[in-house]
């Protein structure tokens, strides 16, 4: 009997639940996560059969290089500061 983490749909589903939170709570919290459970999905869509630990270990080893990935090259550069001008409490 094929257990639930060897489907890959489910993985696919994941991975679709996980980018929707990122557009809903944006921060590059759940984009890495999001991206290792598609690779995940792939790969058992692909027809490689592993079991639960090491598809968890590939899920967070890309997981962790893509949000790297990602803050790297969407994230706030360095020596790069968020300043402010005015106080919006101040405004008459």
């Amino acid at each position: 009997m094929m257990e639930l983490w060897e489907i890959w749909w489910v993985w696919i589903a994941g991975a679709l639940v996980l980018a929707i939170l990122e557009l809903i709570l944006p921060g590059f919290i759940f984009v890495g996560f999001a991206f290792g459970a598609a690779v995940v999905g792939v790969l058992l869509a692909l027809g490689l059969s592993l079991t639960l630990p090491w598809l968890l270990v590939i899920f967070a080893v890309v997981s962790a290089i893509a949000w790297a990935v990602a803050r790297q090259i969407v994230g706030e550069r360095k020596g790069q500061r968020k300043t402010f001008d005015r106080d919006i409490n101040e405004d008459p």
